[in-house]
């Protein structure tokens, strides 16, 4: 079972934003999870008080000419992870926004801690865009009334309310939720194989090649805010 923390483990206040730098770390650990025979299923973990809160707003801000350039190597890992051939959970520590939120949606299953933090997408409150494949993610990993309201809204969504949308599978306490994630994932070991990839491959076949499609056009600022 690999578990992958999304920023350096013993950092509190960090947010675990994506940079160019994080994007190659995932970029390499999911070449190590695929590339091993023991692999049976994959938790990822935010370190610290937050789980993501998206697209590194100062690193994108200085770099503006290379913002469509992470943007599309996000988005191909959004498309690893949603068709990787094990069980996926995501352990929602803490607050998941933006393009952190369609990292936790690009699992298979989600444990988020109930007594604190939200899950949300707000960029219509920010009035910037999603890449299409953002959006294509979220209409294929949730239910289309969910995926409405979160998207169209930007409504924020605690553990609890998050548990009952459908949006997290199951909820837990401060010092469980990375337990309950790996057990999870690990009860359901015994489906990893070609098989399961081959389902999620079909299953997720629209969203997929959205998330691998150029990405050109996509709005600059919305990558600095979200």
């Amino acid at each position: 079972m690999f578990v992958a923390y999304l920023g350096e483990r013993g950092e509190g206040e960090g947010e675990n934003r994506f940079h160019p730098d994080w994007v190659r770390g995932m970029e390499d650990l999911l070449d190590r999870v695929e590339g091993s025979s023991g692999a049976r299923g994959l938790v990822t973990v935010g370190a610290g008080k937050f789980y993501s809160t998206g697209f590194d707003v100062e690193w994108a801000a200085a770099h503006p000419e290379r913002i469509n350039e992470n943007v599309g190597r996000l988005l191909g890992l959004f498309a690893r992870i949603v068709t990787l051939p094990m069980p996926t959970v995501a352990a929602i520590n803490g607050h998941a926004y933006g393009a952190g939120a369609f990292l936790a949606v690009a699992h298979d299953y989600r444990v988020m801690r109930g007594d604190r933090g939200y899950v949300c997408f707000p960029g219509v409150t920010l009035g910037v865009n999603y890449a299409p494949g953002m959006v294509e993610l979220a209409q294929a990993q949730l239910p289309l009334p969910l995926a409405r309201r979160a998207l169209v809204t930007g409504h924020r969504y605690g553990g609890a309310e998050a548990l009952a949308a459908g949006l997290v599978d199951s909820v837990a306490g401060e010092d469980d939720v990375l337990r309950s994630a790996v057990e999870y994932a690990q009860s359901l070991a015994h489906t990893a194989g070609p098989a399961l990839g081959h389902v999620k491959s079909t299953l997720y076949r629209t969203a997929t090649a959205a998330l691998l499609g150029s990405v050109a056009e996509y709005n600059h600022d919305s990558s600095a805010s979200q």
